[in-house]
Parts: C-alpha cells; sequence; structure tokens
C-alpha cells in the first residue's frame, strides 16, 4: 500500500490544520496508509547539531524516508510557511551524509502536496513552497487547496468544509495517489 506521512505545520491541539489532515486521511481512506509526522522536538537548525544526529532529527528523518509522499497542512503565518515547518524541512533537506552536501537527503525525491486552512494569504504562502519544493530536491503535487475558517469555528473549535471545498480535497487526494503510481 501506497504510504504518505502527514506533516501539520500548526502545533496546537485540535488545530483547524490537523482537522483538516484528518479529512484528508478520510480521503486517502483504502488508497493510502497515512502516518502523522510528530516534530515538536526538532530544534531550530543550527549545523552545531548536525553530528551527531539527534533523535528528534534522526526520528524525523526516518519517518520521511519510509513514505512515498508528504502532504503538509500549513497555517499561514505573516502570508508564508511557519517558522516550524520550514524549520523542519530544513532539516529534511540536508545531505544525509555530511561528507557530500550535495548527497541525497531524507526527502530527495519526494512527492510533496500542500493544504492549508487560513483567512488570508494563502495564494502567496502556495508561491513560497512552489519556490522552495524544487529547491530542496522535492517534487509539488497540485492542486494545493486552501479553505477558510468556518464562522462557528471560532466558537465550537471545528472546521466544517462546505461540499465544494471537501471535493477539492478529494480531487487533491487522488492527485496525490495518481502521482505515487
Amino acid at each position: 500500500m501506497k504510504k504518505v506521512l502527514f506533516i501539520v505545520g500548526s502545533l496546537r491541539k485540535g488545530s483547524f490544520n490537523h482537522q483538516l489532515a484528518e479529512l484528508a486521511e478520510k480521503a486517502l481512506e483504502g488508497k493510502a496508509e497515512v502516518s502523522y509526522l510528530e516534530y515538536t522536538d526538532v530544534p531550530v537548525f543550527n549545523q552545531d547539531f548536525e553530528t551527531p544526529v539527534l533523535p528528534a532529527v534522526a526520528a524525523a528523518r526516518e519517518a520521511a524516508q519510509d513514505v512515498d509522499a508528504i502532504w503538509i497542512f500549513s497555517p499561514v503565518y505573516n502570508f508564508s510557511i511557519p517558522g516550524p515547518v520550514k524549520n523542519l524541512l530544513d532539516w529534511l533537506s540536508r545531505a544525509v551524509d555530511l561528507s557530500d552536501p550535495t548527497g541525497p537527503s531524507a526527502i530527495n525525491g519526494k512527492l510533496v502536496t500542500v493544504s492549508s486552512v487560513a483567512n488570508g494569504g494563502q495564494e502567496k504562502m502556495f508561491d513560497s513552497y512552489t519556490d522552495l519544493l524544487p529547491f530542496i530536491r522535492t517534487t509539488a503535487v497540485e492542486p494545493f487547496t486552501a479553505t477558510r475558517v468556518n464562522d462557528s469555528a471560532w466558537g465550537d473549535g471545528q472546521l466544517v468544509l462546505e461540499a465544494d471545498k471537501l471535493a477539492e480535497l478529494q480531487a487533491q487526494a487522488d492527485a496525490l495517489v495518481a502521482a505515487i503510481g
């Protein structure tokens, strides 16, 4: 079975992007096995910490290497990629063998798609991912999907997607599965 790693960019429990990931998991049901990356212990990138490889970094690399694709669920921070996600991608994109800095990384050649729940700024953020993903030697799988936080969620904490947004999420899941082959 195909394997997809979910990276949720919001570290808040019950975040709207985590709820979106759960809906995407349903869209992949029967088509791919999903795992969620726990990366809260990955430190801010610092070359001084590259060797020996820290356990949190090693675990994140192993999780990324063991899948066919990565799906990022990204909030928008100041019209761009959230710092924790960018930091994680910085770690994952470093060469595994530091004696050859141009050598393969844990995410080298991985398929990556992105979804976002936010009330604006997704287009600029998606542009940032579109620029970054090829640079770190991954392949972007489009469409990327964006949705806003429904008004009632601010009170009850429950993300609700309208039928057209659920259909877009399903189309994105189908595109990712097709790209995996």
